[in-house]
């Protein structure tokens, strides 16, 4: 049975149900550059950027949805309450970063959501939320200061009780992918966060962080051990090139023949997915495409 998760995500961009898909009015947005090393304050910047984008996709929908909206929806009768307390968590998260930070925090951007109501507002509540704890547990080994990293965990087992909630009271799906969460690094998580960015200050300059180009997983509802079609730019003059798929701690290669690639076998909850030119490398300077997000149930 394909997925609440799905269908609403399909209602809200009309693309094919079997990934989640960029959407295709925003414009794609500005690089961050950078003026400092990798640090904790370009660290504690990176956590920010996605809690101003989060605040402002709750915010946005809260004023906009209404308790009836969200009963004519069919979702549960406590789920705008508790969107409305997820939404206070985004904003405290947002307060804390920026008082650490105090004058190099940086600003909001300006966002596009691709949400027509409350059912594809969960939907993509399930998305955000699931990129934000990969982005707290892929930055944490970046940052050396104990204390910061006290804060970071904290926020980032919130996060995992909102993508649970999400995913399992109003959504309806197994509220976890196993017994590991998915690490995700800073060019990965930016490049699925770009998607929603529309445009940036330009005193946001803390990071150095340039976004994958696009990749689509093109075929319908793709099954663990089937083909799949992949819409990409292919690089001149590189003939062998890998889909990769982050599942838990594990990374899976799979070879790309022409624009095909059979998923492995045993992948399960969410998945997401790079193209590298290396078999067993999935370093910035070898991805030539992603991120695909794919969820199996």
């Amino acid at each position: 049975m394909r997925s609440v998760f799905f269908l609403a995500i399909v209602t809200a961009l009309g693309l094919a149900p079997s990934t989640v898909p960029v959407p295709t009015r925003a414009a794609p947005a500005p690089d961050l550059q950078t003026r400092a090393p990798l640090d904790d304050v370009a660290v504690l910047n990176y956590a920010l950027t996605l809690e101003h984008l989060e605040n402002a996709f709750y915010t946005g929908a809260l004023a906009r949805f209404d308790e009836r909206a969200f009963a004519n929806a069919g979702l549960p009768a406590s789920a705008r309450t508790r969107f409305a307390e997820i939404a206070a968590h985004e904003q405290t998260h947002v307060q804390l970063l920026q008082t650490v930070l105090g004058d190099k925090a940086v600003r909001p951007c300006e966002y596009f959501f691709p949400y027509s109501d409350p059912r594809s507002f969960a939907a993509l509540s399930q998305v955000l939320e699931g990129v934000g704890v990969s982005a707290y547990i892929g930055a944490a080994a970046f940052i050396a200061d104990k204390t910061y990293l006290r804060v970071a965990a904290s926020i980032l087992s919130t996060e995992a009780r909102h993508a649970s909630y999400v995913q399992a009271a109003v959504n309806n799906l197994v509220p976890w992918s196993g017994a590991f969460d998915i690490p995700l690094d800073m060019t990965t998580v930016y490049s699925l966060a770009r998607v929603f960015i529309t445009s940036c200050p330009d005193a946001n300059s803390i990071l150095r962080v340039r976004p994958f180009p696009t990749l689509t997983v093109v075929t319908r509802d793709p099954k663990p051990g089937s083909k799949a079609t992949l819409k990409f730019d292919i690089p001149r003059d590189l003939r062998n090139l890998y889909m990769v798929f982050f599942s838990g701690l594990e990374k899976k290669f799979a070879r790309i023949e022409g624009r095909e690639v059979t998923i492995p076998a045993g992948l399960g909850g969410t998945v997401y997915g790079v193209v590298s030119k290396s078999a067993n490398s999935t370093s910035d300077g070898d991805v030539v495409a992603g991120v695909a997000i794919l969820q199996f149930d």
